[in-house]
Formats: structure tokens, sequence, C-alpha cells
């Protein structure tokens, strides 16, 4: 008797786990499709840019706050900067923002300029 229902103890606990994993396979694709790419614009923003600038590019983060980060909302600034000198400072740093020229391609710094330049109000 002991040893059926040890047999059915671990047959139902085997049940339960196959269960659950393959209900996590199957949620899995419509997770992902929610996510953002890595290498989409808002995903490099997101990974290499928003600790200091923050999600709405306004600069007000504590370590953007520290660092004196842009604020890339101010139109002003949007109006007297051109494409080349975003380029520029992504690829090659501009006081304490590092580079970026050795970690993404030409591509990902083009699409990061023209997300930047998204943040203008």
């Amino acid at each position: 008797m002991k040893k059926k229902f040890k047999l059915g103890l671990v047959l139902s606990m085997f049940i339960v786990l196959f269960s659950i994993f393959a209900f996590a396979r199957i949620s899995e694709p419509r997770a992902r499709a929610n996510e953002v790419s890595p290498d989409s614009a808002k995903g490099i923003y997101d990974a290499k840019c928003a600790k200091c600038h923050g999600s709405n590019g306004r600069g007000r983060t504590l370590r953007g706050k520290l660092d004196h980060a842009r604020d890339f909302t101010d139109a002003g600034w949007q109006n007297n900067v051109s494409d080349e000198r975003l380029f520029n400072s992504i690829s090659n740093g501009r006081g304490k923002m590092p580079d970026f020229k050795k970690k993404l391609s030409e591509q990902q710094i083009d699409a990061l300029v023209t997300y930047v330049r998204h943040f203008k109000r």
C-alpha cells in the first residue's frame, strides 16, 4: 500500500512539473512579442542611455542629476544640435558620458540619433 502511495505521489509531482513547464513554453512567445528588441533604437536607448537620460529623455534620474545629463526634451537644444554632433557624442563620448563606438555599430548609433530626436517637444 505504501509503495503504491509513493508511486502515485511521484507520478503526480511529475505531472505537475511537466504541466508547469509546458505552460511556460506555450506562454513564452506572447511574452516576447511585448518585449522591445535589444537591437531596436528604443531597446538600445533603454539599455545604454536611460540610466542617465531617463526613459522620458529629461535627464532627471539620480545618475543623470549627478552627471548633468542632457535633457533631450529641450527644444532649444534640439534645434541647435546637428545629427552629426549627436552621432559624434554617442560614438566618442562627451564629458562624463562614455563612448559607444566599440559597443554599438554605426547603424545602431544612427538609430539612437533618430530616437533622441523623438523627445523634442
